[in-house]
């Protein structure tokens, strides 16, 4: 807490790594409110998921307790708007083209319109109640719906933000400020300026690749043809001279094909700088301003489409808009900060790729302090370089509250995934499979297997015919739904098997206390796919850190391993066995040196387990 009062105190930031456990919500929390309080200042809490969002509430009410604290969580309209469930057409709405709809059925109810009857419903009857009921309760934001639906079936969504002005502290998703048009109206609905904002990041470890994803963007061969059909719906508009907008993206469809078909290896390919501008002047027998001319009036063809959408009170989107817009961006993005990239398969594409997560986390600095919390950070100067903080930035790791007596991490010499080997040996798997399977065996204690990727778990699927013991998957394409209820059924067992893959849904943010897992196994060791994304991505550090590989391939695949051993210890009394089913194991040993090579896995954990028990 000295760290986090010293940073408030100074106008600085703080990263901080801190094991499961340990409070790091309550002990964030806790000082940049009662700085916040004293300073005139206000909290916004930023959160991953859900689960986490709702963790903040049940913290910020124990201090309540304390002292009156007012704050609320936010969750965007897909999970608020109560006009969603009466109109499916607007489910699949981005934020963007959702606040456009509403900022339009909103106008035509102030109007006296037709417009959305739960907008009416809040501006007709009295709030009192709900905002009484919130200040003393501190709902979250499932709690808030409920309760609007229950006081007059009002907009949840808009009583929600009726409220923020009042807030101390408000927890809300990360895009809700490090996309700057939502920002920009969060900070208007919260009445603060930016410079009087403490931000907390929690899971923090999630930051960097969510800024890169939130400034990449693609277009695909299907793409196109929406795009394409979307104009033959319209008459097919001329771009130029001769050429329709059907025909350019046929055009464009063809030259993604053959672009792919020349630079990708296995999935991806760097894309030279130009290729794309050339090809295209080449078709039209132009130059690089006849092309901006083009893409230009695809833009404006796009944009009469939305707005005729909008006017029916239709989602604003257009399929050339897209188009044209991500022509734009290819044509006059930063490529020092970006990779061009075309990715294979059965719909091939084309990518920028943000390299420079700080092009979205540099907004970061012009608040009062920023707090950045997780059990996995480390190594800490890596954060702090690569979102963009400054050097001056307050990096600590704190220890574990566990005992590490409670804890066991082994690995086996003469084992590997490495690409090379499996190809090579083909006995390598049959010999992992056999570790498995003694393990699961001899020890009838819940147990998950974690995975580098779903490839290599499909290659490992069939061990779960011959355990005798119940087994779920985690799955690619799973809904949340799907996932929470098949780890409900893995916890009820007392010796089920999950296989799932490290960076996935079950190696962040789900606890397993207890008996509920005991041993967790990782097949493998979760290195980045040599992709020329990665390469990139490696490149780009080297040049601006001289620290490619520690930044791009070490630091993320610690991350990803202490996440899944992570899993084991979510209490006190917790206690569990980590088996890594890779030698390379060793390169790791300054980063986990708890991990011991052992001759004898079975043995190993056997004796652990019989002092435990």
């Amino acid at each position: 807490m000295e760290h986090i009062q010293d940073a408030l105190a100074n106008k600085g930031h703080v990263v901080a790594e801190s094991g499961t456990g340990s409070g790091k919500t309550i002990c964030s929390l806790a000082p940049a409110l009662e700085f916040a309080l004293r300073k005139k200042k206000k909290v916004l809490y930023l959160t991953r998921t859900n689960s986490q969002q709702k963790q903040v509430i049940i913290e910020l009410r124990k201090v309540n307790e304390k002292k009156k604290v007012f704050g609320l969580g936010l969750q965007g309209r897909q999970n608020t708007c109560r006009l969603l469930e009466d109109r499916p057409d607007l489910r699949s709405g981005s934020a963007e083209e959702l606040s456009k709809v509403c900022g339009d059925l909103k106008k035509l109810t102030l109007d006296g319109g037709k417009g959305c009857k739960y907008y009416a419903n809040l501006l007709d009857r009295e709030t009192a109640r709900i905002r009484k009921h919130a200040v003393k309760a501190l709902p979250t934001v499932e709690e808030f719906a409920d309760l609007c639906g229950k006081e007059g079936n009002v907009c949840p969504y808009e009583a929600n933000k009726a409220l923020l002005r009042e807030t101390a502290v408000v927890t809300a998703p990360y895009v809700y400020f490090f996309s700057p048009m939502i920002r920009r109206s969060l900070l208007d609905w919260m009445g603060v300026h930016i410079s009087d904002l403490v931000v907390i990041v929690d899971e923090a470890h999630n930051l960097a690749d969510y800024a890169r994803e939130l400034k990449s963007w693609d277009l695909s061969v299907r793409a196109l043809e929406l795009a394409a059909l979307e104009a033959r719906e319209i008459g097919d508009p001329k771009l130029h001279e001769d050429m329709h907008i059907s025909e350019f993206c046929h055009m464009l469809s063809g030259m993604i094909k053959a672009i792919a078909g020349e630079y990708v290896i296995d999935e991806d390919g760097l894309v030279p700088p130009k290729e794309v501008e050339t090809r295209v002047m080449s078709y039209i027998t132009g130059t690089s301003r006849d092309v901006k001319v083009l893409v230009g009036n695809m833009v404006t063809h796009g944009d009469i489409i939305r707005e005729r959408k909008r006017k029916r009170g239709k989602l604003p989107r257009s399929h050339i808009f897209k188009t044209a817009l991500f022509l734009q961006d290819w044509m006059m993005l930063e490529e020092s900060e970006y990779a061009k990239l075309v990715i294979g398969g059965d719909n091939p594409c084309l990518e920028t790729y943000c390299l420079n997560p700080a092009v979205t986390t540099d907004v970061l600095n012009e608040c009062h302090s920023s707090i950045h919390l997780s059990g996995t950070l480390a190594p800490l100067i890596e954060y702090r370089d690569s979102i963009g903080l400054p050097e001056e930035t307050m990096c600590i790791s704190l220890p574990s509250p566990f005992p590490k007596e409670n804890r066991i991490i082994l690995y086996p010499e003469g084992i590997t995934t490495r690409y090379e080997t499996l190809a090579r040996d083909k006995d390598m798997v049959p010999r992992m499979k056999g570790i498995i399977n003694d393990v699961l065996t001899r020890f009838r204690r819940n147990t998950i297997l974690f995975f580098p990727s779903f490839s290599l778990l499909a290659q490992f699927s069939d061990i779960s015919e011959g355990t005798g013991r119940d087994c779920y998957f985690e799955e690619q394409g799973m809904t949340q739904e799907e996932l929470m209820a098949t780890v409900h059924d893995f916890k009820l067992g007392d010796c089920s098997v999950m296989f799932a893959v490290m960076g996935g849904r079950i190696s962040e943010g789900i606890d397993f206390p207890d008996r509920e897992l005991e041993i967790a196994v990782l097949v493998g060791i979760p290195f980045p796919k040599p992709t020329a994304r990665q390469r990139s991505l490696l490149n780009y550090y080297d040049v601006k850190f001289g620290k490619g590989w520690e930044y791009t391939v070490k630091a993320p695949t610690v991350r990803k391993m202490m996440q899944s051993i992570g899993r084991l210890l979510r209490r006190e009394s917790d206690r569990g066995a980590a088996l890594i089913l890779d030698q390379r194991m060793v390169q790791f040993k300054a980063d986990v040196p708890e991990a011991k090579l052992s001759a004898d896995i079975l043995s190993e954990i056997d004796g652990f387990f019989n002092i435990s028990d």
